[in-house]
């Protein structure tokens, strides 16, 4: 009786299995037709010094880099942008490292950028190297943007995808003076229904916002305004972002 296997055919090919090729099922891709670039679709350039007559001089008044942002939080036509994810300083020299590094990696003929934050407008105050205590307040050295938890920085938008972009907008969030992060609209929304869901799913029944309001224990001595507002979720230009 012969054998019906060719001769040609080692034992190790018996047990090899050969697959048949298949359908592979590709993501429809996204639409843009909705999608209009603006004619200048780069970041402008921002002033060093603000255009006033006279510069007037300026207490620290650090409450606005504490808290929430109460604006510039939510997007306008773009889909992705950078968060800040604590309050702090925008120095010019911040604004143009984002300028410079967002406009010569991007992509102008599918890609537009806007910023969300003002030019440099509160002044900062300082004296000369070795002069003594008194005489008053120094002058003023530079002009800073105050920024708070939650505001957009740069806004980018147009015919492209996350991944495209990501890159470019992760390299400046790190070289900011504050925690920042790279967001799409669905991942803030994400963030804010997180929020919103930890506050309403709390098992804890002494949450910090009870305790404030009941004043218990007569903790209304020790807390400020602010955290009364807050409760207690930012110390300062902080955000505690487990604390209900």
């Amino acid at each position: 009786m012969f054998s019906l296997v060719p001769m040609w055919i080692s034992p190790l090919h018996s047990y090899l299995k050969v697959l048949s090729a298949g359908l592979k099922t590709y993501e429809i891709p996204p639409d843009y037709s909705d999608v209009v670039l603006p004619d200048k679709p780069k970041l402008k350039f921002l002033n060093k010094v603000p255009n006033l007559k006279k510069a007037k001089k300026e207490a620290k008044k650090l409450w606005d880099i504490q808290g929430p942002a109460k604006s510039a939080n939510t997007f306008t036509t773009g889909q992705y942008a950078i968060v800040a994810l604590g309050g702090g300083y925008l120095h010019w020299g911040h604004i143009e490292m984002m300028r410079l590094t967002i406009n010569r990696k991007m992509d102008a003929r599918t890609t537009f950028a806007m910023w969300r934050i003002n030019a440099p407008y509160k002044p900062i105050t300082r004296k000369g190297l070795g002069q003594r205590m008194g005489g008053g307040k120094g002058a003023i050295d530079h002009y800073v943007t105050p920024v708070r938890y939650g505001r957009l920085i740069v806004e980018v938008g147009g015919k492209v995808e996350l991944g495209e972009v990501e890159h470019i907008l992760t390299e400046v969030a790190k070289k900011l003076p504050f925690p920042a992060k790279v967001m799409s609209k669905e991942s803030l929304a994400a963030l804010y229904k997180k929020q919103a869901d930890m506050e309403q799913n709390n098992q804890n029944p002494w949450s910090f916002k009870k305790i404030a309001q009941g004043n218990m224990l007569g903790i209304r001595r020790v807390l400020s305004p602010f955290d009364l507002h807050n409760h207690g979720r930012f110390t300062g230009k902080f955000h505690f972002p487990q604390r209900v």
